[in-house]
């Protein structure tokens, strides 16, 4: 059970659940209403488990700097083997991948480039400092464009716009965790915001990251592209945003992860209550 429950953590469920939540609403925003829910689940599915694998393999490749920064991950704490973890990843991938060739073959491509750029960035360029933090936002903003990819429409304006806006979010969650990563990431010569300009630079960097995505998300409403309800999920999310930026920024030692957490699932909880509201009609 032990087993079971450690693999499942290696997921971190959470974050794949939020790039499918990113698919559906790219569909949402191209088409204008629901895809057909064969295609919903399919394209959601396949981008749930291609994140899964490459959040996995994230783990395999930082079996030493997690010894460091996170000890309780199931590899690093022993809970899980390295080969196990790679059987799991692979199959993850594998299921992803047949997925998205159900929905086209450019739908295929387009995973497998993302898929690519995933494992460079573990492999590679982790280390890499703001280059690397920049490919893992602009994966996450993929998200929305594979969504209207998969209706046909990957470049609607409402689509690259949320792209845009979750590729911002995800940068200032990467900056910020580099921050709480520093000692480990000394381990592997990273050339982090945090170790080249400190904690406290790659925090103030961070917040200002999410106070620009709490603005920009007025826009659509500004613009007309949605009506006054749309301030309601939107309300959640900035909420959850500002908080956890505010606490994340007073934050002292290991404190600051669960804050970095909690934005990214109120970020989710706002996408959800927008969909359900969407789906009630509103």
């Amino acid at each position: 059970m032990k087993k079971l429950k450690g693999l499942f953590n290696l997921i971190r469920f959470e974050l794949p659940l939020a790039a499918g939540i990113c698919v559906v609403l790219g569909q949402l925003f191209a088409l204008g209403y629901f895809a057909p829910l064969y295609l919903t689940l399919t394209a959601a599915l396949s981008v749930f488990f291609i994140s899964a694998s490459i959040l996995v393999s994230n783990d395999y490749f930082d079996i030493e700097t997690d010894k460091i920064n996170a000890p309780h991950r199931p590899i690093s704490s022993g809970l899980v083997s390295p080969v196990q973890a790679f059987a799991l990843a692979v199959f993850l991938l594998l299921a992803g991948l047949i997925l998205s060739l159900t929905i086209s073959i450019t739908a295929l491509l387009f995973s497998i480039g993302l898929t690519i750029i995933g494992l460079i960035y573990n492999g590679k360029f982790k280390k890499h400092g703001l280059l690397g933090n920049l490919m893992v936002s602009f994966s996450v903003g993929m998200t929305f464009i594979f969504g209207g990819l998969s209706v046909g429409l990957p470049f609607n304006k409402i689509v690259v716009f949320f792209a845009i806006i979750a590729a911002l979010v995800d940068l200032g969650e990467e900056v910020a965790s580099d921050a709480m990563d520093i000692k480990g990431d000394k381990l592997i010569d990273s050339n982090s915001i945090a170790i080249k300009h400190g904690k406290e630079k790659a925090l103030r960097i961070s917040a200002s990251i999410f106070v620009l995505v709490i603005l920009l998300s007025l826009i659509p409403f500004l613009l007309g592209w949605f009506n006054i309800v749309y301030l309601i999920p939107i309300a959640v999310m900035d909420i959850f945003i500002g908080y956890s930026t505010f606490r994340l920024a007073i934050s002292k030692g290991e404190e600051g992860r669960k804050y970095i957490r909690l934005l990214y699932l109120g970020a989710t909880f706002g996408l959800v209550v927008f969909l359900v509201m969407r789906m009630m009609g509103f």
